[in-house]
């Protein structure tokens, strides 16, 4: 699983890092970072896809 955030689109809701910490953290202007390198463990894929599934900016994709 591979997790990419497109800093274009991230505005800084911070969401992803409120509801997956393990895997997304803030830059020092509040925009999305990925915590976690490869492989993911199940706890930091499913806290990768709720972070996506909540971006209101749609800024962030998982894939497989």
């Amino acid at each position: 699983m591979k997790v990419v955030v497109d800093t274009t689109l991230c505005t800084g809701h911070g969401r992803c890092y409120a509801l997956a910490p393990d895997v997304f953290g803030a830059d020092d202007f509040g925009h999305c970072e990925i915590l976690v390198t490869e492989p993911l463990t199940e706890v930091q894929r499913a806290q990768a896809k709720l972070g996506a599934d909540n971006c209101p900016e749609r800024a962030i994709a998982v894939h497989d």
